[in-house]
């Protein structure tokens, strides 16, 4: 199977996370945590990331990264690929450290971004490493709530501004906020399959944003519209046969479903489907994608 496409812009936010190969360890003290920090700050410098949160767990970690660049997988190339080296250099180790690739979500920040800052720096507790956020030290929890420095490659202003521009204020709803979120389900049971963390306004700018993309002939189109809904997400709402006839046009135009999939679903014949989705194509003068 073919590898999806990166979505990648200037400003983009991404949940990324990165596990052991084998779930194994990839952290083996806390000279390594510290070597993957510095590593992190020197990628946001070299790369013009933005980092907002973080935490290493001991078989994984999680970052949320904003790209001022479109260049998250030349950013994790070189994070992932040095690391890797090092861990095996310093370990008297060989081979992969890490397994498969990254997954990046891309997040809505005006929607989801504090949920996601939320869901990391819980990761210890939910994994009953610690019982309160601030007893984990390798996360970026302590350093948001004012508990210590922030280090130079961490962004906190982004987060807090979003509870008050009084920094004292804010900082103690984020506490609050943190704490309150112990026990509540993880924001990404919202996401889509495909790994994008957002509203179906979100979704449609992102297509639009790299509609370009339909362009990439070795990419498989279902492989490349990494957000797109469910056929029952696009028509099980619909309430007017115009509706209906719009959906057509969105899960054929845009979501590369075939014309015998959405027949099939909607229970129509073929034919009917298709002279639905040629006339709106005419109207809306565009040229369908190749699949």
């Amino acid at each position: 199977m073919a590898r999806p496409l990166r979505i990648e812009y200037p400003g983009a936010f991404y949940h990324i996370t990165s596990r052991g190969n084998k779930r194994l360890p990839i952290f083996d003290n806390d000279l390594d945590r510290k070597h993957f920090l510095n590593l992190l700050a020197n990628t946001c410098t070299t790369f013009n990331w933005r980092c907002h949160a973080y935490c290493l767990m001991n078989n994984h970690y999680h970052l949320l990264i904003e790209t001022l660049e479109a260049n998250l997988a030349e950013g994790m190339r070189n994070l992932n690929g040095i690391y890797t080296q090092d861990f095996n250099y310093h370990h008297h180790t060989v081979g992969h450290l890490l397994q498969g690739r990254y997954k990046a979500f891309l997040i809505e920040a005006e929607t989801y971004l504090q949920e996601v800052v939320r869901y990391i720096v819980l990761n210890p507790v939910r994994a009953k490493l610690v019982n309160k956020p601030e007893r984990w030290k390798w996360s970026n929890y302590a350093a948001t709530s004012g508990l210590i420095a922030p280090p130079k490659f961490l962004t906190i202003d982004t987060t807090l501004r979003n509870f008050s521009k009084i920094i004292t204020k804010a900082k103690k709803q984020y506490k609050d906020f943190v704490y309150d979120g112990i026990g509540q389900p993880s924001p990404f049971e919202e996401a889509s399959a495909n790994r994008i963390l957002g509203s179906p306004q979100f979704i449609d700018a992102i297509w639009n944003k790299v509609k370009i993309s339909s362009q990439i002939t070795e990419i498989p189109l279902t492989e490349r519209l990494i957000g797109r809904p469910t056929l029952a997400d696009i028509f099980d709402q619909n309430d007017s046969l115009q509706e209906r006839n719009q959906g057509i046009f969105l899960a054929r135009q845009k979501c590369a479903y075939s014309i015998t999939q959405i027949a099939s679903h909607l229970k129509l014949q073929r034919s009917t489907v298709s002279a639905i989705f040629n006339n709106l194509l005419k109207s809306d003068n565009r040229r369908p994608d190749p699949v």
